[in-house]
């Protein structure tokens, strides 16, 4: 199959190649990615540590939220992809180089082990609905006996996803606030603050939200400063990456940017964490519930206002 591409001075809907081909699925594929590898990472990091039986919404209940993200992630971007009958192509070999081909091999060997990962924990998740089958109760304790094996497999790969889905914008030479080497640690980093919310959010003891308040605290003040990196970066950068700047810092994603990601998405969770942890009743949903908010539109942001500006050779 070829095709061929013709571009002009028009700018016709719709007839018109178009430089915006990146639409809603893809920043709910990217923060859905983030979100499960943050929660991955934390369940095996955990795991190796040997602290599961003091941390057990991280490692199981947690967990669960993982494989429904990844399918839900995978739903988004198949049904974003414009040939889906074609996307097995991407299996057909492995380029070091290409970051798609780096995503599609880890989601296909990370989404499997996420769902072994809770299924190991089925019995103690579910006691009230038994295995009626003996091969799945014998499954079940070959999984358990191996999950330590899977937990240190998922170290590397969920570092590997997050940072992935930050990545496969900077690829994108041609867009100036995507063409930046700060993106995939920042995706990263935002994903491990996800992954902590959600956390916080299902924990049911002290210690642990305690444990996961403090764990985000850093992580949001890392991401805050990978942030101002980026933004200075760009300042003393061309014009083309001025002008990408100035779509976030006095354009028309200002609002989004500064209202949802940085003030109600970061600083606010922040000060009520930072509140709570010296002692004073906060409650926990609402940090959590705002950096959820704050992480989706943040995607939403970096992938609409990144296809609106351009390098011209």
């Amino acid at each position: 199959m070829q095709e061929e591409l013709f571009t002009s001075g028009r700018n016709i809907p719709n007839i018109d190649p178009s430089l915006q081909i990146w639409h809603w699925p893809i920043s709910v594929y990217l923060f859905l990615g983030g979100l499960a590898a943050g929660l991955l990472f934390f369940a095996a990091l955990i795991t190796v540590l040997k602290k599961d039986k003091e941390y057990p919404a991280a490692v199981k209940f947690a967990s669960i939220v993982s494989p429904i993200a990844l399918t839900l992630g995978l739903l988004a971007l198949f049904y974003d992809l414009t040939h889906k009958l074609y996307f097995w192509r991407l299996y057909t070999t492995i380029r070091i180089e290409s970051p798609m081909s780096w995503g599609a091999w880890v989601l296909l060997i990370i989404t499997p082990i996420s769902f072994l990962w809770v299924f190991s924990y089925y019995t103690e998740l579910f006691p009230k609905w038994k295995l009626k089958f003996n091969f799945l109760n014998t499954f079940e304790k070959f999984l358990q006996e191996n999950r330590m094996n899977m937990a240190i497999a998922l170290i590397p790969l969920s570092i590997v996803l997050g940072i992935y889905t930050g990545i496969l914008l900077s690829a994108f030479n041609a867009r100036p606030l995507w063409n930046n080497a700060i993106l995939g640690p920042l995706f990263l980093t935002s994903g491990l603050s996800t992954g902590a919310a959600t956390i916080i959010l299902l924990a049911k003891n002290a210690k642990e939200r305690h444990l996961f308040s403090k764990i985000d605290l850093a992580l949001i003040v890392i991401e805050l400063g990978l942030i101002i990196h980026m933004l200075m970066g760009m300042y003393a950068g061309s014009e083309v990456q001025l002008e990408a700047m100035q779509l976030l810092v006095g354009g028309e994603f200002t609002l989004m940017f500064f209202g949802f990601v940085i003030i109600l998405g970061l600083i606010v969770p922040a000060i009520l964490e930072l509140t709570e942890l010296i002692g004073y009743k906060v409650p926990v949903a609402v940090p959590a519930i705002l950096i959820l908010i704050g992480g989706l539109v943040f995607r939403f942001v970096m992938v609409e206002a990144g296809q609106i500006t351009r390098y011209l050779y």
